[in-house]
């Protein structure tokens, strides 16, 4: 029996921008902020993408949702290949794609009520119209556990941790087959956060949502995320199961962000691996592994070859000299 095709299929994703100076407005150069990024995301699964900031999680992000143009690479959406459709033949694969956004006050319309922050993405598509899209706003409202009578309410009426229920409602508006989540718990409270993340979950398991899920908290990718990725300056070094990632790291950056996580227990010692230096900048990065100039175990080979993403046990991948065979 033929595996099903994922909900989501990125290859070789880049992203540059292009630098200009002067009154003439000459190339300068380019910043290289997504390069060469691959991954699939199955129905019903979370992939986290962690790494510091900066390091291109938003642009993957804001790319595979064609939010902004890829420079090169591929993107599929149940085998549909989407990277390269107008914005005509783009229309129909909106619905499919949706977003919830770090700041959920910023994201939201001051000046709309938060019902009809929602049925307007349903009228927009042509969803339902009239006394059937109130209904199905309410029932949205019911779903992320807000009321009736709160979509007569104003954003900044809310609280934070509703404001971004509503963000999840007006996604899950339109039926979605995949949102990404751009660290749609960062600006809120801790107690807050476990809430969403399990109203996130929850949906999931009733709707077989595919998530795409950027934060920089280990803790909730932990949480929430089936497999995980780890992103250095535009590149995925490490790609794997969750369980693995977190109990058998393989890539030198990878034991570092998970070293710097601090443990709930002063019985507990362990070693911390500092990170040296600043990351280098992604106008001009380094030749051969970017990690070299703050690894410890860099060698020769490192600071010429760039190494490839290769799998070093079943479903896990790392892109690092030290661990090919």
């Amino acid at each position: 029996m033929a595996e099903p095709s994922p909900v989501l299929e990125v290859a070789g994703l880049r992203k540059h921008y292009d630098l200009k100076k002067g009154l003439l407005r000459r190339a300068a150069g380019q910043v290289r902020a997504v390069e060469d990024v691959s991954f699939r995301i199955a129905e019903g699964e979370t992939l986290g993408l962690v790494g510091e900031s900066g390091c291109g999680k938003s642009t993957v992000a804001r790319t595979v949702l064609r939010l902004i143009e890829p420079t090169d690479g591929a993107i599929r959406l149940e085998g549909k290949d989407i990277t390269a459709l107008n914005r005509a033949a783009m229309r129909p694969y909106r619905r499919q794609m949706q977003i919830i956004f770090q700041d959920p006050f910023s994201s939201l319309n001051p000046r709309m009520t938060a019902g009809a922050i929602v049925a307007e993405a349903v009228e927009v598509h042509g969803i339902a119209r009239g006394r059937e899209k109130w209904a199905l706003v309410e029932d949205v409202f019911a779903q992320v556990g807000l009321r009736p009578a709160q979509m007569r309410l104003y954003p900044h009426e809310f609280s934070g941790g509703q404001r971004q229920r509503i963000c999840i409602a007006r996604a899950l508006a339109l039926s979605p087959r995949l949102i990404v989540g751009d660290e749609p718990v960062s600006a809120l409270d801790v107690s807050i956060q476990a809430q969403v993340i399990n109203l996130m979950m929850d949906l999931q398991r009733d709707k077989r949502l595919s998530y795409l899920f950027i934060a920089h908290d280990l803790a909730v990718v932990q949480h929430i995320s089936h497999r995980v990725a780890v992103m250095y300056l535009g590149r995925i070094v490490e790609q794997a199961d969750t369980r693995s990632l977190f109990l058998r790291p393989q890539h030198p950056y990878t034991e570092a962000l998970l070293a710097a996580v601090p443990i709930a227990d002063p019985r507990v010692k362990r070693a911390r691996r500092i990170v040296q230096g600043d990351v280098p900048s992604p106008i001009a990065p380094p030749p051969g592994c970017a990690f070299h100039t703050r690894c410890p175990y860099a060698f020769a080979r490192c600071k010429v070859e760039v190494p490839r993403l290769a799998e070093v046990a079943p479903g896990h991948q790392v892109a690092c000299h030290l661990r090919e065979a």
